[in-house]
């Protein structure tokens, strides 16, 4: 009985921090340029910066792509990149089958987004209200 409860309450400290962690989750937006005005990159995965905000939309920081010029597996080293900065959204012009799994294993949502980082920062802020 005792385990039995242990094991209930435990699901739902993980659910609750899934459900909390989704709600705080950082914007990663694939971006030409360190800056918000830079337009947002045509591909995820080899896209030469990553401009990471807060749930609020705030700019955190501005990250060189390390693997901007890797090979077939760019995107799935990406992924847990961008999952260490707490990025539960990835936006970019359009994303690699690969990367799109990974996305997929670790729930972190994409969008497919032209224009400019601030445009793309906006219609994520707008699609979680």
């Amino acid at each position: 009985m005792k385990k039995k409860a242990l094991s209930i309450l435990f699901v739902v400290f993980l659910m609750t921090n899934l459900v909390y962690a989704e709600d705080n989750g950082n914007i990663a937006v694939a971006a030409e340029g360190n800056t918000p005005t830079a337009e947002v990159s045509g591909v995820a995965a080899r896209s030469p910066y990553f401009l990471i905000f807060d749930r609020a939309g705030t700019l955190i920081e501005a990250l060189d792509n390390p693997y901007k010029g890797a090979g077939r597996k760019a995107g799935v080293s990406v992924v847990p990149f961008l999952a260490q900065k707490g990025v539960t959204t990835i936006v970019a012009g359009e994303f690699g089958r690969n990367m799109i799994e990974a996305m997929k294993e670790r729930n972190i949502e994409s969008m497919e987004f032209q224009g400019s980082a601030e445009g793309a920062l906006k219609k994520v802020l707008e699609s979680r209200k």
